[in-house]
């Protein structure tokens, strides 16, 4: 069984960050591909400012985190992932998105490549029908922050080799990661589980039981859980959420996966979470608020005591 040695990581937002930065701590060549063009200075500087924290936690020693700097190749180029031995698509969660960019990889690598999607809702099966030689082909869901969650959920399609998920069960463990097995199923295991959950929390919102910290403190201290389910979202990115929701509704028509009206004029209105600093919460200060704004979104029926004040 061929070892999995270099790695390519399509798509450089938070999550393939976080990919790139457990691959190339792990001592892999790791190559990272800024998919929407343009320089990668940010994306450098993401990732170094996140190894450096590292550090200063204790988590990573200096000449670990310089010897996975080095281990790092940004680029914008897709041809440079050719003679990689496995290449991650990280896109964003929309079925032609995720097509066209699945596409373009085949085109780059030969046919004994390992092709995986980090899909956390789409199905398997249909997004495998842009990548010739299925048999190399599977899913491999990171949480969110990659570099820090443990969890990665493989999903097989029936044409995956079982030398493809065995290679890549190997790779996960390399790189400190506990992997968990399933079938071509959308939403695998967390989301299929942790959507409804989420999207019940902003429906609560919305109908005034109680504001963002209130459900958020309920459930962490009530049920044990280290975050809330509205916090989460905001972590998660609110733009992600509702792609899932879209996405989960459609495959399985089922009711418990509408995504409510304030997540959409959420994310209309570009307000998606931490990464743009406004979400559930508001990220300015040094502890997170709810957002002053949330009445203006939801529908009337809220009412403005369900939202404390800034």
């Amino acid at each position: 069984m061929h070892e999995i040695r270099s790695v390519a990581i399509v798509g450089c937002g938070l999550m393939g960050t976080g990919i790139i930065e457990a691959c190339a701590v792990a001592g892999l060549r790791t190559v990272g591909v800024k998919v929407t063009g343009g320089d990668t200075v940010a994306v450098k500087n993401r990732l170094t400012a996140s190894l450096n924290k590292a550090v200063d936690r204790g988590k990573l020693g200096a000449d670990a985190r310089d010897r996975a700097l080095e281990n790092v190749t940004l680029t914008s180029d897709l041809s440079a992932i050719a003679g990689c031995d496995l290449v991650i698509e990280s896109a964003a969660e929309t079925l032609p998105a995720k097509h066209d960019l699945l596409r373009r990889i085949a085109e780059c690598v030969d046919e004994h490549t390992v092709i995986a999607s980090n899909t956390s809702s789409l199905r398997l099966s249909t997004l495998a029908e842009a990548v010739p030689h299925p048999s190399r082909f599977l899913g491999l869901h990171f949480f969110s922050p990659a570099n820090v969650m443990k969890l990665v959920e493989i999903g097989s399609i029936g044409p995956t080799a079982p030398d493809v998920a065995a290679r890549v069960r190997s790779f996960c463990l390399a790189i400190g990661k506990s992997p968990v097995e399933l079938g071509d199923h959308p939403g695998y295991v967390v989301n299929r589980l942790l959507v409804p959950y989420i999207l019940h929390a902003i429906e609560t919102l919305e109908q005034g039981v109680a504001g963002p910290e209130a459900i958020d403190t309920a459930m962490k201290l009530g049920c044990g859980h280290p975050v809330g389910p509205l916090g989460l979202a905001d972590l998660i990115g609110l733009d992600v959420v509702f792609a899932m929701s879209r996405s989960l509704q459609e495959e399985l028509r089922d009711s418990r996966y509408r995504c409510p009206p304030l997540l959409r004029r959420l994310v209309m209105a570009g307000s998606l979470g931490k990464k743009t600093g406004v979400g559930f919460y508001r990220y300015s200060g040094d502890t997170p608020s709810a957002n002053p704004a949330l009445f203006d979104f939801a529908r009337p029926s809220l009412p403005p005591m369900a939202v404390p004040a800034a």
